[in-house]
């Protein structure tokens, strides 16, 4: 065991709750991979709807159920946004727990960590990622969440091939989106399915989820030694995706 891998536990725990800061050294380099061969769709808001209406959807409740999100449990939102997922996530991992809120927005990462503060919950730490990189600890993380924001990941085979390398063995990654191309943000499942398998990524199960609020991918993370080499990784095609623009 290397050094700062025998520092994190105690990295996790000593950090401010609120430091919108990397948790890790980069990873691998965006210039590696190959970009997606699909349009990506801009970053438009820092949440998808009213939290009202999902809410009455039970959104977060469907989807913390079939990914079984349990108490003291570490959970990283990639894409955390205005924290909808991260608030009602928090209780549910409990004190023993931690939520890891990460953004690559500078004003979306600036009004979480003001809400996180003003909430006072001490299992949150908000985390500056990268387009291609979350920069989260090895090792560190039972279960991701990506919500409604896949299709707006400019290079999503670095940013999975990254994360790969921060989830514990057998790790969770729950992606949450509409099924429609990424231009009408969305994605496809074929084309999910095929993008996440390019990186190593073993599907578990595929729901829709009730309410209106999309379909929830859950995917097994690669061991980092079973990721294929970055410059390997091939671009998928999706014809229904070309011809909605």
């Amino acid at each position: 065991m290397t050094r700062f891998a025998a520092f994190l536990p105690l990295l996790l725990l000593t950090l401010p709750a609120f430091a919108a800061e990397p948790l890790a050294p980069p990873g691998a380099p965006a210039e590696r991979f190959a970009k997606p061969d699909r349009p990506v769709a801009e970053i438009v808001a820092p949440q998808w709807a009213h939290e009202r209406e999902r809410d009455r959807a039970d959104e977060v409740g469907q989807g913390a159920r079939l990914m079984r999100i349990a108490p003291g449990e570490t959970v990283a939102d990639i894409g955390a946004g205005s924290g909808y997922y991260v608030f009602r996530l928090s209780p549910r991992v409990g004190s023993q727990g931690r939520i890891l809120a990460q953004d690559i927005t500078p004003d979306y990462l600036a009004d979480l960590e003001r809400r996180v503060a003003e909430s006072g919950l001490s299992n949150v730490t908000v985390v500056r990622g990268e387009a291609h990189d979350p920069r989260l600890p090895p090792g560190s993380v039972d279960a991701a969440v990506l919500v409604h924001m896949y299709h707006e990941i400019a290079q999503p085979f670095g940013l999975l091939w990254n994360l790969a390398a921060a989830m514990k063995p057998g790790g969770r990654v729950g992606i949450v989106d509409a099924d429609a191309i990424p231009s009408r943000h969305g994605t496809p499942p074929k084309l999910l399915r095929c993008e996440l398998a390019a990186v190593g990524y073993r599907e578990v199960s595929l729901a829709r989820l009730k309410g209106g609020v999309g379909y929830l991918a859950v995917f097994e993370a690669p061991a980092p030694d079973r990721r294929p080499v970055p410059e390997a990784i091939r671009p998928c095609r999706d014809e229904a995706t070309r011809k909605g623009g």
